[in-house]
């Protein structure tokens, strides 16, 4: 398999302004994620000012930003602004503030006032169920479920995901997201079990040509890479 047989759409989740126009003119690139930790770590200082310069850039597939605020009236006010940035803006509003108080309510209120929803940080069936239901009938939605979480805590996130795909059926307006893929095999997973878009990091999406890759020559490279790896080293026994 290549990347070009995957059903499933691939989105850049990341902050480096160069990475993100580089992956641009990707065609398997269909849409964009960012968050605060994300664009913390790349030196982004002006969150408005990195977000629309962004979205200049890129007029033409989704991208999702989130709101800042712990406060459910502040993240509305915060979430009207951003979505008002542009058409292909996603609001990135978390599936609970820091008290874990629900914002389910904020988010069924800013799906009626017309704004494309990313609810993100989910991890349980329950969130994905309530969630879905929130956002029905409403604009285009995304549902973030952190699979990748969900497998640091020992736990397989594929049943997890395939129930979500099946309960946001009933919510066509709403896409299941896996979110914090590890490795590649995520991707494939994400794709066997129906969900609509897989967010990759920069990191993880330069192993993406590795895909289908022969297992034999896989392991021809890594013996070359060993021995070049020694030579240059100049280590010696």
């Amino acid at each position: 398999m290549s990347p070009a047989d995957l059903k499933i759409k691939i989105f850049a989740d990341g902050a480096d302004k160069a990475g993100m126009l580089e992956l641009y003119r990707s065609p398997i690139i269909r849409g964009f994620t960012t968050n605060p930790t994300l664009m913390r770590k790349a030196g982004i200082r002006d969150y408005e000012a990195f977000a629309r310069d962004i979205l200049a850039a890129i007029p033409d597939r989704p991208i999702s930003l989130e709101v800042l605020s712990d406060e459910f009236a502040e993240m509305r006010r915060q979430a009207l602004k951003i979505a008002a940035w542009g058409d292909n803006v996603y609001v990135k509003v978390p599936i609970t503030n820091t008290r874990a108080e629900s914002s389910l309510p904020l988010a069924a209120d800013l799906a009626r006032a017309g704004v494309k929803l990313n609810v993100t940080a989910l991890t349980t069936v329950e969130q994905v169920a309530g969630t879905a239901a929130a956002l029905r009938g409403g604009p285009p939605a995304i549902v973030s479920v952190f699979a990748g979480r969900v497998a640091d805590a020992g736990v397989d996130p594929v049943p997890l995901m395939r129930e979500a795909v099946r309960i946001a059926s009933a919510s066509p307006n709403v896409e299941v997201l896996w979110a914090s893929p590890r490795e590649i095999l995520n991707v494939l997973q994400a794709d066997a079990v129906g969900c609509h878009i897989i967010t990759v990091t920069h990191d993880l999406l330069k192993k993406l040509p590795l895909l289908g890759k022969d297992l034999t020559e896989f392991s021809l490279d890594t013996v070359k890479m060993f021995r070049r790896d020694a030579l240059e080293a100049g280590y010696q026994l």
